[in-house]
């Protein structure tokens, strides 16, 4: 019988701490992946120059996708150094609206990501509104991204 408490003690912490820590029920609607289009935008074939992308969410329930979807916008540049590609802050190059619309800088030139990004489960708790060094959140996070060539 003591074991049998023991059991169903550590049952019931364990599930307090779950909740405590925001982890989500497995039946919740989840985003499993995000995606962009175009995939690829070349800034001279669209008028003005301005380059609306949309979002959509794929997740483990119906609606199975969500487009669009409403999603966090940042630019990025792209920088290869040994054969990799990387990413870091566009620094002004680019800008991206909270709508997705974005639009090159008049000196910017070459290639450009656009990132789109949400929270997994927004019911989330326990430091997901941390941010990293790009301003985005520190967990939990879906993103999709997309290439933009500047004149």
């Amino acid at each position: 019988m003591p074991h049998f408490r023991l059991v169903v003690s550590l049952s019931l912490l364990g599930a307090a701490a779950s909740l405590a820590c925001g982890t989500s029920r497995s039946d919740a609607h989840l985003i499993q992946s995000l995606t962009v289009s175009p995939t690829s935008a070349d800034a001279q074939n669209y008028p003005g120059g301005k380059i609306p992308f949309a979002a959509t969410g794929h997740y483990n329930t119906a609606p199975m996708t969500v487009s669009p979807l409403k999603a966090n916008w940042n630019p990025y540049a792209e920088q290869i150094w040994n054969g990799s590609v990387t990413y870091v802050p566009a620094n002004g190059a680019i800008s991206v609206d909270s709508s997705g619309v974005a639009q090159c800088a008049a000196t910017a030139s070459g290639t450009y990501a656009v990132l789109a990004w949400t929270i997994q489960d927004p019911n989330l708790s326990g430091g997901c509104g941390s941010m990293n060094s790009f301003g985005e959140p520190g967990c939990n996070v879906v993103q999709g991204m997309a290439q933009l060539t500047c004149p």
